[in-house]
């Protein structure tokens, strides 16, 4: 059913200095995305205890991915050495290695790309580990727990790392969760955990430490599994047994389509050798973003009566994730002719899924889940 040990670290289809996931394969059993979608919202199953079979890229969106590829690199290049530089005025100098803990499966490219950052061009030492957060289920503590206590890391010198925010739902479970975890640790006069979350786009105006506030098409956001090590989304059910890290699948089958080292090397390869001046305006554009998400999510719940909050999905990202993983109801850009858009269009051209302009939206794109019953859903 699992692995012999429940506490295997393993890299996936990363370079192993490049990552260890803190996570326990498990076998997969597969629902249609149609069957999962109807359990999240009738209550009958947590979204974290199913998984779907996740689907090759077609070359044509795999061209869409390279374009932004080309596009980008510079750019994603030059935020990862600002992050970088960020961490090490945060933490500073030391022969202790900083310890990045990615948020799986999204932060995961970008842990990756800082740990290179770290030691090739800040010349500090550096792990990174990926571990699972799941919404409403929290943080896999098993895994805290051995970078803690059998890895011996500096808590001081840990740094939560994602992607991107957006509505902000994961970094709230971030904090309250380590506070929580943090109470019990020192309960036993054990060591805690400072939250420090790093992200390379803070959309949502949440984040510690951000290289950017806007909206656009990172392109490791467009891929699932095939550029995050060939490992699914993480999964917490009855087939992961008590004290394991959570659960995930790995996709072997689609090893012929991953990108996820090529990715790694790409931006990699283009990281400067300064950093650039970060924004020394964080609080006042936090505060900002929080209000125009704020904002925008309200007309958005009441233009289409949305009754969940949680079937709004606001920013590229976000609603690329909706399109390929869940039953989407509506797509709506901001500018149908941007080529940050293009994939999404795609997408919802292939699943005959409407799309609207709005103009007025502070990021690009929003996805809507569609209802399919009386929605008791939390994911």
């Amino acid at each position: 059913m699992t692995t012999e040990c429940p506490r295997t670290p393993f890299h996936g289809s990363y370079r192993p200095e490049d990552c260890e996931f803190l996570l326990t394969p498990i076998e997969a059993n597969y629902l249609t995305i149609e069957e999962k979608e109807r359990r999240i919202q009738s209550g009958e199953a947590h979204y974290s205890e199913m998984i779907h079979r996740e689907a090759p890229p077609s070359a044509e969106y795999l061209a869409l991915f390279e374009r932004l590829c080309e596009h980008y690199t510079q750019r994603l290049a030059g935020e990862i050495r600002e992050l970088a530089a960020q961490v090490v005025a945060d933490a500073g100098r030391s022969e202790r290695p900083v310890t990045l803990v990615s948020l799986v499966r999204a932060g995961t490219p970008v842990g990756a790309l800082l740990r290179r950052a770290l030691v090739d061009h800040e010349r500090q030492p550096c792990r990174h580990y990926s571990v699972s957060i799941i919404r409403d289920r929290g943080i896999d503590s098993a895994a805290l727990d051995y970078l803690l206590d059998e890895k011996g890391v500096a808590p001081e010198r840990v740094f939560f790392v994602d992607a991107w925010t957006a509505k902000g739902v994961i970094t709230r479970e971030l904090r309250q969760d380590i506070e929580r975890y943090n109470a019990q640790r020192a309960h036993l006069g054990k060591s805690t955990l400072p939250v420090r979350l790093v992200v390379v786009s803070d959309i949502g105006g949440t984040a510690d430490m951000a290289a950017t506030y806007e909206d656009y098409a990172i392109p490791s956001g467009i891929l699932n599994a095939t550029v995050s090590g060939l490992v699914s989304r993480s999964v917490l059910n009855d087939q992961v047994p008590a004290g394991a890290f959570h659960g995930c699948v790995l996709y072997q089958d689609l090893a012929e389509h991953d990108q996820t080292q090529a990715f790694v090397e790409r931006i990699s390869a283009a990281l400067p050798a300064d950093a650039a001046a970060g924004d020394d305006r964080g609080d006042e554009r936090r505060a900002t973003q929080q209000a125009l998400m704020g904002d925008m999510l309200d007309k958005l719940k009441s233009r289409y009566d949305i009754a969940d909050i949680n079937h709004i999905k606001p920013g590229i990202a976000e609603a690329t994730r909706v399109m390929l993983r869940r039953v989407p109801a509506l797509l709506i850009v901001r500018d149908e002719c941007h080529p940050d858009v293009q994939h999404l269009l795609l997408l919802a051209n292939e699943k005959n899924v409407p799309v609207h302009i709005r103009g007025d939206m502070p990021f690009h794109a929003c996805s809507l889940i569609k209802a399919l019953t009386e929605s008791k859903e939390v994911a």
